[in-house]
């Protein structure tokens, strides 16, 4: 017969400094939901320490690097405490420390109409425009559907 004690999920695991992945990822601010986060898990899009983790109630605990795949973007973090609670998104970032600097995308900053000003239209992504560039004009539409050759 095992004990609360021997148990590692019950509420002395957190005390002792772990705590569920699922919960940890959602006090992060990794995950949107608990139920995301699990959903993360269950696809093997999180790894710890290296491992791919199957199961959310996997602990966690400070010192572990968490490796999230996440929305085609790849972060390591290593948790540098567990949380209470979901708080805003200043209070998730003590949670954690990122390793990984963030890359930014080459053509991200050129709109449409801004590569060809510059004669480099071959090396834009086709129908890629500048974050916050809005909608496109009709003049920028019709450049669009010429380089994907629908005339």
């Amino acid at each position: 017969m095992t004990t609360r004690a021997d148990n590692d999920t019950g509420p002395d695991a957190v005390s002792a400094g772990s705590q569920r992945l699922d919960k940890w990822l959602w006090y992060a601010r990794v995950a949107k939901s608990r139920t995301q986060a699990a959903g993360l898990i269950i696809a093997g899009k999180i790894r710890v320490n290296r491992e791919r983790v199957v199961k959310p109630s996997q602990l966690v605990k400070p010192g572990d690097v968490v490796t999230s795949t996440a929305k085609k973007d790849v972060r390591v973090l290593q948790i540098k405490a567990t949380g209470e609670r979901r708080g805003p998104a200043p209070e998730a970032a003590f949670l954690y420390e990122e390793l990984t600097e963030r890359a930014v995308r080459p053509n991200a900053s050129r709109s449409v109409s801004g590569t060809e000003a510059s004669g480099d239209a071959d090396s834009a992504v086709q129908g890629e425009r500048a974050r916050g560039a809005g909608r496109p004009t009709k003049r920028d539409r019709r450049r669009i559907d010429q380089l994907q050759g629908e005339h």
